[in-house]
């Protein structure tokens, strides 16, 4: 099986922890479903099923289905997770973000969302006009407009 377009990257595999097969992993995903035993993730389009999850510091350690030994693992070394987006009318989507025209509490225009960049106090969305604008500012999202609208602190967008 491939992986489709519209799956989500939801984690790293660092590298093989351990002679168990098991891997080091940093999950993109705040989602506790990525994390649980039997979730289906997708490494290189190969569907993966977690059998086994335990925290270590800030990453993971998840054992796989099939991989059982440190050689395996160690294949799977640099590799990235995917898995499709999880059905949620109650969550902000950043994936659903991408594209989308910003506008501020004043009705003016201010670029499209880019990307968004991991930040510790809130994530920032890179708009095409340059500008950064902390996640915490989004006050609603129009997926029928494609439009993103925030509420910013008077000179956030002063060059």
């Amino acid at each position: 099986m491939t992986v489709e377009d519209g799956f989500l990257e939801v984690g790293r595999i660092h590298k093989a922890h351990g002679i168990r097969g098991e891997v080091a992993v940093s999950l993109t995903s705040n989602r506790e479903e990525r994390r649980r035993k039997g979730a289906t993730v997708f490494v290189d389009g190969k569907e993966m099923v977690i059998n086994s999850v335990k925290e270590l510091h800030d990453r993971y350690v998840f054992g796989f289905d099939g991989i059982t030994d440190r050689n395996q693992a160690e294949t799977l070394s640099g590799t990235t997770m995917f898995a499709p987006p999880i059905d949620d009318d109650d969550e902000l989507w950043i994936h659903e973000m991408i594209g989308c025209s910003v506008v501020d509490q004043g009705g003016t225009e201010r670029g499209s969302v880019e990307g968004v960049l991991a930040n510790p106090a809130s994530d920032l969305l890179e708009l095409s006009s340059g500008f950064l604008v902390p996640l915490t500012f989004v006050s609603r999202v129009d997926s029928e407009s494609k439009t993103v609208f925030v509420e910013v602190p008077e000179g956030l967008f002063d060059e």
